[in-house]
């Protein structure tokens, strides 16, 4: 995840690492020059005659203070080459320099050393924010053995083709989807859905690449190329939501612009300005180096690091806790969107119900009944909609057989049109034959059901009819998320509005629409976001939702190893199909508690690092602060805040 920072042009490797010279200094220069800085305070304590003669106290601190501050000075040079001079690197030089200029050098030296120090344990405890990414990244297998000419080759998971034979060994990890081979296969999902049950997958089905084999060695098909497998989607997102800033972010790097050179300016006039009152008034006693001093501690107190730290790390750490749990946030801004959501619109099939649908009846009018499911079966099979996938299990378990077809064609929330036998075949819900002028019997409509119709050369020639169920979860989601104080909750759905009705109804949601198009649900989003105080989160899971998806403030897509189009347009992604964990309350985690939390902790880092810092940074313009305790100070402020950032890895959302 190389990013280059925009506050100091560095390159770094995480988000919120905003060039900091973390791996620079080694623990043996750090020591060395604590060693030289204690020894050094001793001989000047102890006056004895060798550090009498000249310049040796000056050589002895000098030397303490290069292996810690050559690293800065380095940072410093390269700075003024990116035409960044005011930046947290100048300003501990600035004050070193300035401490060694008015013959303070241990404290020149500690303000380095401690700065360094300071520097080494935050990049400990930020390297633990980055751990849970890490453990993400590192689930990429490096090699597939692939069966070749009735033998086994280990290859590079990039040069398997699509349809080639692979094999995976108990414990190892998937390279890549394919489709399981046996009979049935125990797999553990947990870095791709964050659950830790294990799940079973039976002969046929997909497999995705980040599942680890549990009990036997299986064989898949492989059914995608390697950089469009689950897995690389997943890293792909979970790279890019670094690069993605949060308003928060991008406040405190416009902050930093600002502050620092304001920082300069200020402590040169607390050098200064007193010159110029003691020149009007003689009775002022003015002493450069007393006041010197003072702009000095004024320079460490105001370094910027922990907000420049902390603030990007709290992101950071809020992906990462929630990539853990099975939830990828797209960046961090979208971190605090969700944190205002008031309104949430769920989409209802494959989001809140199964998907699953199942044909209970069926009707053959102009053609057989094997003819009518041979029919639909060539169409329907070409679609990936859940009543598309009912309708070809269901013919298939019939014993019907493919016809060809030509000139396919898929119009969502609609249905299928395609040529047959040279006429003309329609298949899908009744608003696609009406509006061909096609007469549907007036009962049909009148069913609460999901409708599938045929039409043959403009002719009705029959129908199925099928069920949805809800998930298990459905109802607990709904009832966590007014608990939660999201009263605002919304049904859109492409079914029949009788049997939206009912599912709304079941799962306590008292606005709910039926019959709706894809552009239907877009315009009711945008009059939704219209108005005053609204700010809506979209759940759905297909690829019809993706233009709600991208309108809405949150777009949630469920199921995110679904529809392609969905997850590009969706803001979050959940790697299940649980609508439970779009709100928490118990046991299960969800976007918008790790929203809230990681910005709750931003907040507490901000106002923690700026009171503070205020406080202290008046006490040592007034000279009650030495450069001691400015050191301590800034060093410590910053510590607490990165600390504070971590605790979100530790937290229990449950």
């Amino acid at each position: 995840m190389e990013a280059t920072c925009q506050r100091c042009a560095h390159t770094h490797t995480h988000a919120g690492d905003c060039g900091h010279t973390h791996d620079q200094q080694g623990t043996g220069f750090l020591i060395l020059s604590f060693l030289l800085l204690v020894g050094g305070v001793i001989l000047r304590y102890l006056q004895l005659p060798f550090w009498m003669i000249p310049g040796v106290e000056v050589l002895w601190f000098l030397l303490a203070f290069l292996p810690v501050g050559f690293p800065v000075m380095v940072e410093v040079w390269k700075s003024i080459r990116q035409k960044d001079i005011f930046n947290e690197f100048s300003l501990m030089l600035l004050a070193t320099i300035g401490a060694f200029c008015i013959g303070e050098y241990p404290e020149g030296v500690a303000v380095m050393l401690f700065y360094s120090v300071g520097e080494r344990v935050q990049h400990r405890a930020v390297d633990r924010a980055r751990r849970n990414i890490r453990r993400l990244l590192d689930v990429r297998p490096e090699k597939a053995l692939v069966l070749r000419q009735g033998k086994e080759q280990s290859v590079f998971p990039g040069e398997v083709e699509v349809g080639e034979m692979i094999m995976v060994k108990p414990g190892e990890r998937i390279p890549l989807d394919g489709l399981l081979q046996e009979e049935y296969a125990l797999f553990d999902t947990s870095a791709l859905t964050g659950e830790s049950l294990p799940r079973t997958i039976n002969r046929g089905e997909e497999v995705l690449a980040g599942m680890i084999v549990s009990g036997q060695a299986i064989r898949l098909k492989v059914t995608k190329p390697y950089e469009q497998s689950a897995l690389a989607r997943i890293l792909a997102l979970v790279q890019d939501a670094s690069e993605r800033k949060a308003p928060a972010e991008l406040f405190i790097r416009r902050f930093a612009r600002i502050y620092t050179p304001v920082v300069f300016l200020l402590a040169l006039s607390i050098m200064l300005l007193p010159a110029l009152v003691a020149a009007f008034h003689p009775g002022f006693d003015y002493f450069f180096k007393d006041w010197a001093y003072r702009g000095l501690v004024f320079l460490v107190i105001s370094c910027p690091c922990a907000l420049v730290i902390s603030v990007p790390l709290g992101y950071f750490g809020g992906i990462g806790a929630a990539s853990r749990k099975g939830i990828l946030f797209k960046g961090g801004n979208y971190l605090d969107a969700i944190t205002h959501v008031n309104t949430v619109v769920f989409d209802k099939t494959g989001t809140l119900t199964t998907g699953h649908f199942q044909v209970f009846s069926m009707e053959a009018d102009t053609v057989s009944s094997q003819r009518l499911l041979s029919i639909l079966l060539t169409l329907e099979e070409k679609s990936t909609h859940p009543v598309a996938q009912a309708v070809t299990r269901y013919a298939l378990q019939e014993g019907a057989g493919r016809i060809g077809v030509t000139h396919l064609q898929e119009y969502p929330g609609y249905g299928l049109e395609g040529v047959i036998e040279g006429k003309n075949v329609l298949v899908g819900n009744i608003r696609l034959l009406t509006d061909r002028g096609i007469t549907v019997p007036a009962g049909i409509s009148e069913r609460v059901a999901t409708v599938v119709v045929c039409a043959i050369a403009g002719k009705y020639a029959g129908h199925l009819l099928l069920s949805d169920t809800l998930k298990a979860d459905a109802v607990e989601a709904i009832g966590r998320l007014k608990q939660l104080h999201i009263d605002n909750i919304q049904l859109l759905s492409g079914d029949k509005k009788e049997i939206v009705a009912i599912f709304a109804k079941t799962l306590g949601i008292r606005h709910a629409r039926g019959g709706l198009l894809p552009e239907d649900k877009a315009a009711y989003l945008e009059k939704l976001n219209a108005e005053a105080g609204v700010s809506a989160a979209f759940v759905g899971d297909g690829m019809n939702d993706a233009p709600v998806l991208a309108l809405s403030d949150v777009g949630i897509a469920m199921g995110g190893l679904g529809a392609d189009a969905a997850i590009e347009s969706a803001d979050v992604v959940i790697q299940t199909d649980q609508p439970s964990k779009v709100a928490i309350l118990f046991r299960k985690s969800t976007a918008i508690s790790i929203g809230r939390a990681t910005r709750r902790i931003v907040k507490q880092n901000i106002a923690g690092a700026i009171g503070v810092k205020s406080l202290i940074l008046i006490a040592g313009a007034c000279g009650f602060v030495t450069l001691w305790a400015a050191v301590f100070a800034d060093v410590g402020v910053a510590l607490l805040a990165v600390l504070n950032s971590v605790r979100i890895l530790s937290k229990k959302f449950e």
